[in-house]
């Protein structure tokens, strides 16, 4: 979890005034950051009988795997793509980060990460996907 959020760190201190929302539809803002502090507090602390861990040590190996190749891909086309406001770049750093917690919840059959991961990844992808073709738009009027 702390490699992923390097990224958004360095977003952070890089473009202070932050990320320009431009789709602006408060109710999935709202549920997608339920989700996302949701998987992310998930992913580190575990609720007693709602988390069953993994269901041998090959889907842990695979789970381990999985989830560093993910990891991977998301810095090196944040890395690449980080000048770019793209319908890619945007797609590829939502979806990377829901697929991880959404896996993660399967595999470790943790039911509230797999919840919080159901809210969070239709959320985020849209407003991104959303974001960007707006932003893009604009973009290519004011040119």
């Amino acid at each position: 979890m702390v490699i992923i959020m390097i990224p958004n760190i360095v977003f952070a201190f890089k473009c202070p005034n932050g990320f320009h929302n431009a789709w602006g539809n408060k109710k999935v803002e709202l549920l997608e950051q339920i989700g996302r502090f949701g998987c992310l507090a998930l992913m580190i602390f575990n609720i007693p009988s709602t988390w069953f861990w993994f269901s041998s040590d090959e889907a842990f190996a695979l789970y381990l795997i999985v989830n560093s190749v993910m990891v991977i891909c998301y810095c090196l086309i944040w890395i690449i793509c980080f000048k770019r406001n793209t319908v890619f770049w945007a797609l590829a750093l939502s979806i990377i980060p829901s697929f991880i917690f959404i896996f993660s919840g399967i595999m470790s059959h943790a039911i509230f990460l797999l919840l919080a991961a159901i809210i969070f990844a239709p959320c985020h992808i849209i407003i991104s996907y959303k974001n960007a073709v707006l932003t893009n738009d604009m973009k290519f009027r004011n040119k």
